[in-house]
């Protein structure tokens, strides 16, 4: 059987890049060993970029039903200061939902598209013939097709199937996510602790519907803890005076606490090969001063996409993506190893946060810049200003059925 694309991996990267194809007419099949909903580690927040390209694809948050919308964040310094930092009124700038909904939801809208998805099936093999890619996959068999998008994690099959495995570190950072019950309304916002012994690390509590939450951290893994060390940070989450203080006595653990490596390296890794292009998480995309990694993925699969759509010639098509990704990504993640150096220290961390709660301006521009409502480096790279950049709506400007 030929398909135009087969996308391996059904998150938010693959849906993205199969609902960016398959609106171009082409026939797509995507597939994922996991069946839906599935859970990921992750602090489940999307971010005003996660936001505007999830709009953008069609998707209707409206339609989670575990959907928090937020209107500010609560930082707290590391010498114990705290602040409000409010977003903007004008559309949703930052919102809360569990992976199992948002991601099930994409995979649903890219099925709505006429994507072919194919659940519960595991990519086994990959070999190149001519000017067709063959794809060994378990349950389905052989398929043929001209593109393969790779968006199959951090620990990418595909990548590995190909000896691209150029480095065996599967991520910068470590996170740790633990759900919650219990918090009361008036304690139920979001948080981030920048603790000193985490830096250039946080700590994080994000809302959810019925006095629920998502709490977590993660630590850069170059901070060199040993894996007891690790262990006993994510034991004492809960028993740090900080957070208890601040969530109640009154919090009921959900099931375990997980965790998961975060690879933040997309100026490392090699982006395609052949006909393959990796996005996502096998690419490496997050951004590597905060961690976040959804909006990253959305907009490498649109890209990937955008780029088998230029293009029938697979160096045209892997040219127009590499140059893309280096366009929207590369900048910013040079300027987050910047601030990544500032922020490790304490001392560094808490004259950045004042500095960025001087005025009311202050704080709610640091705030849409910390939610990713425009690029990092977007100061330092004027090519990139359009008409309206730092004083956009937020995403969905217009009345949700919630």
């Amino acid at each position: 059987m030929f398909y135009d694309v087969v996308v391996v991996g059904a998150g938010p990267a693959g849906s993205s890049a199969a609902c960016t194809v398959a609106r171009q007419g082409r026939s797509v099949l995507m597939i994922d060993k996991s069946e839906f909903p599935r859970d990921k580690c992750c602090g489940d927040g999307l971010t005003t970029m996660a936001l505007r390209l999830s709009e953008k694809l069609g998707l209707d948050i409206g339609n989670l039903d575990n959907l928090e919308i937020v209107d500010e964040a609560l930082v707290h310094f590391p010498y114990g200061r705290k602040e409000s930092f409010p977003l903007p009124g004008e559309g949703i700038y930052a919102a809360i939902a569990p992976r199992a909904e948002y991601d099930l939801a994409l995979v649903d809208l890219a099925r709505g598209l006429n994507t072919e998805v194919s659940l519960g099936h595991k990519f086994s093999s990959i070999r190149f013939e001519e000017d067709k890619t063959f794809l060994e996959i378990e349950g389905i068999g052989e398929v043929a097709t001209s593109f393969v998008i790779a968006a199959d994690g951090a620990w990418s099959p595909v990548r590995r199937a190909l000896n691209l495995d150029e480095n065996p570190n599967r991520g910068e950072w470590l996170a740790f996510r633990q759900y919650v019950s219990g918090i009361s309304s008036e304690n139920n916002k979001l948080h981030v602790w920048f603790e000193k012994d985490l830096l250039p690390g946080y700590a994080w509590s994000f809302p959810l519907p019925n006095g629920r939450a998502n709490v977590g951290f993660g630590v850069l893994k170059s901070q060199n803890y040993s894996a007891s060390e690790i262990a006993d940070l994510a034991r004492s989450l809960f028993e740090r005076k900080s957070v208890s203080e601040t969530l109640g006595g009154n919090l009921e653990l959900e099931g375990r606490q997980t965790a998961w490596p975060i690879p933040a390296r997309v100026n490392k890794k090699k982006l395609a090969y052949e006909s393959v292009i990796f996005i996502g998480d096998a690419a490496a995309s997050t951004d590597i001063l905060t961690g976040e990694g959804i909006g990253q993925a959305l907009l490498t699969g649109i890209l990937a996409g955008k780029a088998i759509q230029s293009s029938n010639d697979p160096k045209a098509v892997v040219a127009e993506y590499e140059n893309s990704v280096k366009r929207h990504l590369f900048a910013d993640h040079r300027m987050s190893v910047i601030l990544q150096s500032i922020l490790s220290r304490p001392t560094g961390a808490e004259f950045a946060l004042r500095s960025a709660a001087q005025t009311t301006w202050t704080k709610r521009n640091f705030a849409r810049w910390m939610f990713e409502d425009y690029p990092r480096a977007l100061l330092f790279t004027p090519k990139r200003w359009k008409k309206g950049v730092f004083d956009s709506e937020g995403a969905y400007n217009r009345k949700l059925d919630l």
